[in-house]
C-alpha cells in the first residue's frame, strides 16, 4: 500500500512540475510578446513625430533637401520593415535623425525656435523609451530562450511547441558607429 502512495505522490509531483513549467513558459512568452508590442508603440510615436520635426526644420534649412529626403526614406523603410530587418531599419532611421540634428546645429534661429525645441525634446524622450523597451524585450527573450534551452524544461518546451525568439538587435555597422560628418 505504501508503494502505491509513493508512486501516486511521484506522479502528482511530476504533473505539478509539468503544469508549472508550461505556465512559466507561457508567461515568459507572453511577456516577450508584450514587450515587442511596447517597442512598436514607441516606434509609432517616433514615426508620428518625424514629419512634424521635418516641417519645423524645412523653413530654416531649405538648401538641405538631401537630409530631408534621407529622413523621409529611412522613416518609410522602418515603417514597412518586419522581422529581423525591422531592427536594421530602425538603426538606419536613428542615424538619419542624428544627421538632421547635426545639420540643425548650424542654424541658431532654429535652435531658438520653441516648436523645434519641443519636437527635439519629444523625439529624444521617445528614443530613450525605445531603448528601454528594447532592453526589456531582449530581457524577456533571454529569459524565454534560457527556459527553452535549460534541462529539464527543454525536454517539454519542444513538446509544447515553444521556440526561441530573436532579440531586437542593435547591430551597428562600422559606418553607423562613426561620428556623423556634416559637410556644406
Amino acid at each position: 500500500m505504501i508503494t502505491i502512495w509513493i508512486i501516486v505522490g511521484v506522479v502528482v509531483v511530476v504533473v505539478l512540475w509539468l503544469i508549472m513549467a508550461y505556465n512559466g513558459l507561457v508567461t515568459t512568452k507572453n511577456r516577450a510578446q508584450e514587450a515587442y508590442s511596447d517597442i512598436d508603440v514607441q516606434l509609432k510615436r517616433r514615426y508620428d513625430l518625424i514629419p512634424n520635426l521635418v516641417e519645423a526644420v524645412k523653413g530654416y534649412m531649405a538648401h538641405e533637401a538631401s537630409v530631408f529626403e534621407n529622413v523621409t526614406k529611412a522613416r518609410t523603410q522602418a515603417m514597412q520593415a518586419t522581422g529581423a530587418a525591422k531592427a536594421d531599419a530602425e538603426n538606419q532611421l536613428s542615424g538619419t535623425l542624428k544627421s538632421l540634428f547635426a545639420v540643425a546645429e548650424n542654424y541658431p534661429q532654429l535652435k531658438a525656435n520653441e516648436n523645434f525645441l519641443n519636437l527635439q525634446s519629444e523625439l529624444t524622450d521617445t528614443e530613450d523609451k525605445i531603448q528601454a523597451a528594447r532592453r526589456f524585450y531582449n530581457g524577456m527573450v533571454r529569459d524565454l530562450n534560457t527556459k527553452i534551452q535549460v534541462f529539464p524544461t527543454n525536454m517539454f518546451a519542444n513538446m509544447f511547441g515553444f521556440t526561441k525568439m530573436d532579440f531586437f538587435g542593435n547591430d551597428l555597422t562600422d559606418v553607423e558607429k562613426a561620428p556623423v560628418q556634416v559637410k556644406f
